[in-house]
C-alpha cells in the first residue's frame, strides 16, 4: 500500500518535476514504476497470475470437503491439515507430496479438483496446474527414457515460471515402473537445483494400488459392527506404502520416492456405501438446479451394484456413474 501511494504521488508530481529532471530520466523512472508495480497488478486483474489468488482459506477448503466429499473422514482430515499447513508455511523444506489410493469413484480425482480450486481461481484449468494421465501421456514402455527427459524438462520449466505449481499424476497404477523416479530430485530436501527451488510445489499421485487392502480393513470394521469413522490412518497408511512399493503393476514398484520417504502422506479412500451414493446424487441434483426428489434418489442408488455379492456393502463404482444414471430421469 505504501509503495502504491508512492507510485501515485510520483505520477501526480511528474509535471512539477519535469524542469528538475531530464525528460529521458523521468520517463525511465515512471516506466520502472509502471512495469515493476502498477502494470503487473493491472495485468493480473485481467488474467491469472502465479500466486495471485488470496491466501488459501482453511475454512473454505474444509467447507468444500464437507459439502462435496462423502464417506472419506480420513482423506478429509489429511487433506485439510496437509494442504492448509503447507500453503501457510512461508519456507517449506520440500514440496508437498500426496499419494491418494482407492477404488474408482471414491473421490480421488474430485479431491485433486478441490485442492486446485482452492489455490487457483482456474482450478484444473489453471496454467499452473498440470495433469498427467499415464495411459495418455506415457503410453509406450519403449519410450520410457524419452518420457523421463520430457517430464524433467516440463516440471523444471513450469516451476521456474511459477514456484507454486501443482502436478497431478493420474493412473499411477498403470504407469511404467521406474518412470516416476525421474522426478525424485524435485521432491527431495534441496533448497535449489540448478538455480530452481521446488519447495513450494505440490505433487499429487492418484492410484488404485492398495484398494484391496483398504477394502479389507473397511469390511472387517463393518463385520465387527464398528463405524467406519473409527478407522484410523495408522490402520491403513503403512500397508498402503508397502502395497504400492511391492506391486509390480504399479508405477511405484520399488520406487525411490517411497524408498527415500519422499511421499508425505499415503491417503486411503474408503469404498462407498449406499448412503454415500445418495449423498452424491442429491448434490448432483442441486448442481443441476433441480429440487431434491427422494424417490429418484432412491431409484438411482438402487440401480448401482454392490460387493461383496452376499452382503452388498460397498458400491463397486463408487459415485462415478450415478451422474449419468441420473440423466435417465431428467431426459426430456
Amino acid at each position: 500500500m505504501k509503495l502504491g501511494r508512492a507510485a501515485l504521488g510520483l505520477l501526480l508530481l511528474a509535471p512539477l518535476a519535469v524542469r528538475a529532471v531530464e525528460p529521458i530520466s523521468l520517463g525511465l523512472a515512471l516506466a520502472g514504476v509502471l512495469t515493476g508495480y502498477i502494470y503487473p497488478r493491472l495485468y493480473c486483474l485481467f488474467t491469472e497470475c502465479c500466486g495471485q489468488k488470496r491466501s488459501l482459506s482453511r475454512e473454505a477448503l474444509q467447507k468444500d470437503l464437507d459439502s462435496k466429499l462423502f464417506g472419506q473422514h480420513l482423506a478429509k482430515k489429511v487433506i485439510l491439515n496437509a494442504v492448509s499447513g503447507f500453503i501457510s508455511n512461508p519456507k517449506p523444506k520440500k514440496p508437498l507430496t500426496l499419494s491418494l489410493h482407492g477404488w474408482t469413484g471414491t473421490g480421488k480425482n474430485f479431491v485433486s479438483k478441490i485442492i486446485a480450486e482452492n489455490i487457483y481461481e482456474g482450478g484444473l484449468n489453471s496454467d499452473y496446474v498440470h495433469l498427467f494421465v499415464a495411459t495418455l501421456h506415457f503410453p509406450h514402455a519403449s519410450n520410457i527414457t524419452l518420457y523421463k527427459d520430457q517430464l524433467q524438462l516440463w516440471i523444471r520449466g513450469n516451476v521456474s515460471a511459477c514456484a507454486r505449481s501443482i502436478f497431478i499424476f493420474d493412473e499411477m497404477d498403470k504407469m511404467h515402473a521406474g518412470l516416476i523416479d525421474a522426478i525424485k530430485p524435485f521432491l527431495d530436501y534441496y533448497d535449489h537445483l540448478d538455480g530452481v527451488s521446488y519447495q513450494k510445489a505440490i505433487f499429487i499421485f492418484l492410484s488404485n494400488a492398495g484398494a484391496e487392502r483398504i477394502t479389507d480393513v473397511a469390511l472387517d470394521f463393518w463385520r465387527s459392527g464398528k463405524q467406519r469413522e473409527e478407522i484410523k490412518l495408522k490402520d491403513m497408511e503403512p500397508a498402503l506404502s508397502v502395497s504400492a512399493f511391492n506391486n509390480k503393476n504399479s508405477g511405484f514398484w520399488h520406487s525411490s520416492l517411497i524408498d527415500r520417504n519422499l511421499i508425505d502422506y499415503f491417503v486411503p479412500f474408503l469404498p462407498l456405501e449406499y448412503k454415500h451414493l445418495k449423498m452424491c446424487i442429491r448434490v448432483e441434483m442441486q448442481s443441476r438446479g433441480f429440487e431434491i426428489d427422494e424417490d429418484i434418489v432412491t431409484k438411482v442408488a438402487d440401480e448401482m451394484t454392490f460387493f461383496p455379492k452376499e452382503e452388498r456393502v460397498f458400491s463397486d463404482k463408487g459415485c462415478k456413474t450415478v451422474f449419468t444414471k441420473l440423466d435417465y430421469y431428467y431426459d426430456d
